[in-house]
């Protein structure tokens, strides 16, 4: 059985230095770009029950995130779960009331899992810029 660590070190050898060649910084599995403009997203988030991931984004402001509350998270440490789920996309979905889940316990090799997840980057910058 494939395990979530075996993803990750594909998706690490794979996806994640494509998007360092885009500009991003940060550590599985919360990555930012900052901009002139606003600061670009992207979260992994692993089923608790295994065998597959989303992928959420988002954007903010070059200054970071204020919590409800008041805690401000900077530039730096934002990450796309601070912001409102309203103001996230989970990518791969249709519409906004769909999932997707990238799934590597279905007879999917890790390696065409994280192409797709390489095809949807196109997708996200269409997104950011939008």
């Amino acid at each position: 059985m494939t395990t979530r660590e075996e993803m990750i070190a594909v998706l690490k050898r794979i996806a994640i230095p494509v998007l360092r060649q885009r500009g991003f910084t940060g550590s599985f599995p919360h990555f930012r770009r900052l901009g002139a403009n606003q600061i670009d997203l992207m979260t992994f988030q692993f089923d608790k029950w295994g065998g597959g991931f989303i992928i959420e984004i988002s954007k903010c402001s070059t200054a970071g995130v204020t919590m409800p509350w008041g805690e401000k998270i900077p530039p730096k440490k934002v990450t796309a779960h601070d912001l409102n789920p309203r103001d996230r996309l989970r990518l791969g979905c249709e519409g906004p009331s769909t999932e997707h889940w990238y799934r590597y316990d279905i007879g999917n090799t890790l390696e065409s899992v994280a192409q797709e997840v390489l095809q949807q980057i196109d997708k996200a910058e269409k997104w950011w810029a939008g």
